[in-house]
């Protein structure tokens, strides 16, 4: 899959977009908006970034967790090399030690992505000042044409470039659960 970003100031030529690529096939988790005017966006009926996803909490506690694995693995080694898991404790309180570790890394980078936007979406913060709007489509190779053809249809969406997708696999399970919360009584 490939994302492509669009800028626009007309959320009601947004909403024809949407619209016109849910008609053709292209699922509700795929489209989304990224706006400053929540409110706005929710009236229009548009699928909005969730507020969590605008901020940088996924990929900085990835790299939390990478920094984290890291600082835990040395600690053992360390351990080792100094000879301090022959001891009558043995490895336990090292892997302990390891696993808080692990667990504090990963914490304080998510914390640290909670006070920072979104790795993928700091191109557009001064655009979103400015009160524009920023539609994004994740698209499969075989939904390009029918893309292509709804967004040219649509004057005022300015290509804004592409990105990397969420992948496939957990596009498809949203619609899934989508399906499945829809049948539920």
């Amino acid at each position: 899959m490939l994302r492509h970003y669009f800028i626009s100031n007309d959320l009601d030529d947004l909403e024809k977009v949407e619209q016109e690529l849910e008609a053709e096939g292209i699922t509700e988790p795929q489209i989304h908006v990224l706006s400053e005017k929540d409110a706005d966006v929710e009236n229009h009926h548009l699928h909005e970034v969730e507020p969590v996803l605008k901020l940088d909490v996924v990929h900085s506690t990835e790299v939390g967790a990478v920094i984290g694995l890291v600082v835990a693995s040395a600690t053992l080694m360390i351990a080792y090399q100094m000879g301090w898991t022959t001891s009558e404790a043995g490895w336990l309180p090292f892997i302990f030690l390891a696993i808080v570790i692990l667990g504090f890394c990963t914490w304080e980078g998510g914390f640290i992505g909670i006070q920072r936007n979104n790795i993928h979406f700091e191109r557009f913060q001064e655009l979103l000042h400015k009160g524009k709007h920023v539609l994004f489509v994740d698209v499969d190779a075989n939904q390009e044409p029918v893309f292509s053809r709804v967004v040219n249809a649509h004057p005022k969406l300015e290509p804004a470039g592409l990105g990397e997708a969420t992948p496939h696999w957990v596009v498809r399970w949203q619609d899934k659960f989508h399906i499945f919360m829809k049948t539920m009584p």
